[in-house]
């Protein structure tokens, strides 16, 4: 193990840098031939994914270990999310070994195909002899190991077609109805059916992941801020005509007044009361108190409502630091396989940028009050099989896209 790991050490190494920082762009790159096994890549970055994953284990494990109290749980045992987290983890961690061996002219070549299979999935969730309701929500595909959520997958789909979508329409970026309007088609199609399930925090960060890869790709910038317009009028007018999403934002604004107290912003209250007690270093690990059935949800939405009460602004300091450091090296990825003329490569990877960076901004958003509540999940952290599982298969992507701008700086192929 020691040698394998020297021998990767010594790969690493012997990858050229430009002078001077600049990236060499090579020419006539065959994005279509068969890419090297992996060699060369980023170990920071897959340090930071593991070290997030081992911390999120522990602390889905802390923040659910008093849930087999709860009546709606008292057939389970202690260590049953603890147990269903890990045996997603290991499922996620296969998938991803499995994906990272995959060329990324793969993935370019059957984008749209994929895209397409993501919306038959975003229709099939919503019938009722098929999807599966929890909590008023109908968002889940019974697998039997797992329950599968084909709007996590989504949001990977989205980042590929957009991507995909913005190479083959290079030449007519400049024009709104050639290069824009049928991107807008397909996210509002994907968003009328998220809507149906309901899940509005999907439909923002897919619609986000859409707009930054437009944006970043190079389109008219008044016509992207025209359509950034639209598309807030859009959420809007679905806030005004929606009485559940226009309480959630009354209760947002006023957590404290009795009226939200204890409903829309019962969970809100109950998290700041949380972040309130961690105080700077926190009450210790398990010690919280709000998780002890007052804080619904704890080991998902409001997972880091615990890391507050139980390591205080520390621990929390600490997982934004990491969670910077992950979406900047994600960008930087992407930046360097523009710079290496791998136009969809960057631009995915710039996407799943977004996608880290975005969700994780509004989950961290939500629990401090700072947004109106969302069901979101925290990346890497947070409890949810399907989650976890497209987090890896998407950073999987990355560290491949990694390792292939790697292989063309050596003089290689990617």
């Amino acid at each position: 193990m020691n040698a394998s790991l020297a021998q990767l050490g010594k790969w690493f190494s012997r990858a050229p840098k430009a002078e001077g920082g600049a990236l060499p762009v090579r020419d006539n790159v065959d994005t279509g031939a068969r890419a090297p096994a992996l060699r060369a890549f980023d170990q920071p970055l897959v340090a930071v994914i593991l070290l997030l994953l081992a911390f999120g284990l522990v602390m889905v494990y802390s923040a659910s270990i008093a849930m087999h109290d709860s009546p709606k749980f008292n057939n389970h045992a202690p260590t049953f999310f603890l147990s269903r987290h890990l045996f997603a983890l290991g499922i996620g961690l296969v998938v991803a070994l499995a994906v990272v061996q995959v060329p990324i002219a793969f993935w370019e070549k059957h984008a749209s195909l994929i895209f397409a299979g993501t919306l038959v999935l975003l229709v099939l969730v919503l019938l009722p002899f098929l999807g599966k309701v929890v909590n008023n929500s109908r968002r889940w595909i019974p697998l039997g190991i797992m329950n599968f959520q084909p709007s996590e997958l989504a949001k990977l789909t989205i980042a590929m077609y957009a991507a995909s979508y913005m190479v083959r329409k290079m030449d007519v970026k400049e024009n709104f109805f050639q290069a824009v309007w049928p991107m807008v088609v397909a996210v509002a199609f994907t968003g009328a059916l998220l809507l149906r399930e309901p899940d509005m925090g999907a439909f923002i960060v897919i619609a986000t992941i859409a707009m930054g890869i437009l944006f970043l790709g190079g389109v008219n910038g008044r016509m992207f801020f025209l359509i950034a317009t639209v598309i807030a009028a859009t959420f809007a007018v679905i806030i005004a005509f929606d009485d559940l999403r226009r309480a959630r934002i009354l209760a947002y604004l006023d957590p404290w007044n009795a009226k939200y107290a204890q409903g829309k912003a019962y969970q809100l209250t109950h998290s700041l009361i949380a972040f309130g007690r961690g105080q700077a270093f926190g009450q210790g690990l398990g010690s919280s108190i709000e998780k002890l059935h007052y804080l619904p949800e704890a080991h998902t939405d409001f997972l880091l409502a615990v890391i507050g009460e139980e390591l205080g602004f520390a621990g929390v300091s600490i997982i934004i630091v990491l969670f910077f450091w992950l979406t900047r090296r994600i960008f930087m990825i992407g930046r360097q396989a523009i710079a290496l003329d791998r136009v969809f490569a960057g631009l995915m990877v710039q996407g799943v940028g977004i996608w880290m960076g975005a969700q994780t901004f509004i989950n961290m958003g939500v629990n401090l009050g700072v947004l109106p509540t969302k069901g979101l999940t925290l990346p890497l952290l947070s409890y949810g099989g399907s989650a976890v599982l497209m987090n890896l298969v998407a950073l999987a992507m990355v560290v491949r896209v990694d390792s292939e701008n790697r292989a063309l700086m050596r003089g290689g192929r990617a």
